[in-house]
């Protein structure tokens, strides 16, 4: 009770003296001090969890452990879940871009910590997934909570979820600029100066907090030693239309093996399959196990050997050609692994695994290259590394920029930066010949719940059925007469009446144009029934329906009011003047300043 008074003052303090931009600055550095500390919490709990069972060198009966630990991560994850969350929190970044589209940017408050909690299970007890989605979702939730906490406007809690989620990704790379750009390039938040700063402040403070608590020890970071040789354009081409292909085959399988998980119905059984089919995975390629993080630094310190240590096969890491072939065994089996651990109940997300398969393909790619002697250069294999990283970045999630950006700030310079531009622009284009919307994007897109860039459809897709249907017309019941008709027109003041029966089932409607001419005939107002008078809408709208939908509706049957039915009820009608005007009250406040 004293906090709400408190919070009561503070808002009426604040109104009267500050103004809104400046209170918003001031929550980005807070939303970005505590997003820092969520990251860091979230990688430390993951990288402690999986320190205590990873074995080396060869392959011994220690092994067996990671027969049974995806297991266990997966199991403790989906009963935190059913248990105390009680709510579905799996792929962060799409719950994200629906929270902003279709929940006036609302995250619920256990969104804070409960990502970080179900996470840190299944990442360090080895399920094969990144940390990143669940660490911005709850950097999401953050911005959110608070904005929320202050009675905040959509518009501005939509920036804090930017400025959180930037925040969280941002201190886990110690990438400010990765940060701002993903908010733009992903989220798709419009792009202008009211927006940047209070991302930028949040980035900053993010990176910050991550560096003073954990040094270079975020992720990885490692600095360019190879200069780029203008003679190597050729390849990093084909790298980017190979990084394409294989976006395209993990988005793609990622789906498949979902899809297949989704319709075992029984959660236990779901998650003692998939946590087995994890664990065998790992037993015999080791790499999989967690984030693929430890994988990626021992490619780029030139210390390959260690891929194959716990392995069957690390015998034979002398041997160049069937090396290639594990690689290759990885980069077909990362994705699938990946898709059974959140199949099954895992709480994980796809950016960790798109840099795992990434830096595995352009290693794999330029290795090929010099041991077969297919290049008149020999090629930089930590480059195509790097390089095949943002490939598949730009390939998986659509976004170039937060590619090219990313691999320049993790390497400390922009010594690839043309490299990068090139094998990331190919990838995308590639990929986007196949797919229209990135592996977040897609399955709000199929269901029209996602925000874009565009205004117009922005704008639209903001708009609900709920907040213009109009419920005032006098409804008429399908036996009454021509007489019953003309008292209840002549106490309205709507030009079409919905006819319905005792149970509120709609059957048709009445347009006043159609009875002007009967209505004064009096000899027929007992011998004429509505039911002979009604008509059937070629469209009818239902209240969860998209507002593109209901304005192709308009546009393909040619009227001016649509009957809103819900299990065959009426409820009211939804008219093209109703929503024009919600319209441009949404466009308006897309282009105000904050």
């Amino acid at each position: 009770m004293n906090e709400l008074k408190f919070l009561k003052r503070f808002n009426f303090w604040r109104t009267h003296h500050l103004k809104e931009k400046q209170f918003v600055y001031f929550l980005s550095i807070i939303i970005g001090l505590i997003a820092g500390l969520a990251a860091v919490a979230l990688k430390t709990s993951v990288h402690y969890l999986a320190a205590l069972f990873r074995t080396s060198n060869n392959f011994d009966t220690q092994n067996w452990l990671y027969l049974i630990l995806p297991l266990v991560g997966i199991t403790i994850t989906v009963l935190f879940i059913r248990f105390f969350v009680k709510d579905d929190i799996s792929h962060g970044v799409s719950k994200i871009l629906y929270s902003i589209s279709k929940k006036n940017s609302k995250i619920e408050r256990h969104n804070t910590y409960s990502s970080i909690v179900a996470c840190s299970f299944t990442g360090g007890l080895g399920g094969s997934v990144g940390m990143e989605a669940p660490i911005l979702y709850t950097g999401a939730a953050i911005g959110s909570n608070i904005g929320q906490l202050f009675n905040l406007h959509y518009k501005t809690l939509t920036l804090l979820i930017g400025c959180g989620t930037a925040a969280a990704l941002s201190a886990i790379f110690k990438a400010p600029i990765t940060g701002l750009i993903f908010a733009f390039e992903v989220l798709m938040l419009d792009l202008t100066t009211s927006s940047i700063i209070p991302i930028l402040l949040a980035t900053v403070t993010g990176t910050l907090v991550s560096s003073f608590l954990l040094g270079e020890r975020i992720e990885f970071y490692f600095t360019v030693k190879d200069i780029f040789d203008f003679r190597a354009i050729p390849f990093y081409v084909l790298l980017g239309l190979f990084t394409g292909l294989v976006s395209l085959y993990f988005v793609r399988m990622n789906s498949r093996v979902e899809k297949l998980f989704h319709n075992v119905m029984n959660p236990y059984k779901k998650l003692v399959i998939g946590g087995l089919i994890v664990g065998v995975m790992i037993y015999f390629f080791p790499p999989l196990f967690g984030e693929g993080y430890f994988a990626m630094k021992s490619i780029l310190s030139g210390k390959t050997h260690e891929l194959l240590d716990s392995s069957l096969f690390y015998q034979l890491h002398d041997n160049p050609r069937i090396f290639l072939l594990f690689l290759v065994a990885l980069l077909i089996l990362k994705v699938i692994a990946m898709a059974v651990t959140t199949g099954s109940g895992g709480i994980g997300g796809i950016f960790a695994p798109s840099l795992f398969m990434g830096g595995v393909t352009g290693f794999a790619f330029s290795k090929a290259i010099n041991i077969f002697n297919l290049s008149w250069i020999k090629l930089s294999e930590s480059n195509f590394t790097l390089v095949g990283m943002a490939g598949l970045i730009a390939g998986v999630m659509q976004a170039p920029l937060t590619a090219i950006f990313l691999i320049a700030e993790i390497t400390g310079g922009y010594g690839l930066f043309i490299p990068l531009i090139i094998t990331s622009s190919i990838s995308f284009i590639t990929i986007h010949y196949f797919e229209k919307y990135s592996i977040y994007a897609k399955s709000l897109a199929e269901h029209g719940d996602l925000i874009t860039h565009n205004k117009d459809k922005a704008a639209l897709t903001l708009i609900k059925v709920a907040h213009v249907v109009e419920k005032d017309y006098s409804s008429v019941e399908t036996n009454a007469t021509l007489g019953d008709l003309v008292k209840v027109i002549a106490h309205s003041k709507r030009n079409i009446f919905p006819v319905i029966d005792e149970q509120q089932h709609f059957l048709g409607m009445i347009m006043l144009d159609d009875v002007r001419e009967v209505m004064f005939n009096k000899d027929e107002y007992s011998k004429t029934l509505v039911k002979d008078l009604m008509i059937q809408p070629s469209e009818f709208v239902t209240p969860n329906e998209s507002m593109e939908n209901v304005m192709e509706k308009f546009k393909t049957s040619g009227l001016w009011n649509l009957p809103v039915i819900e299990n065959n009820c009426y409820i009211g009608f939804v008219s093209r003047a109703n929503v024009f005007a919600a319209y441009r009250k949404k466009l308006i406040e897309f282009s105000e300043e904050i």
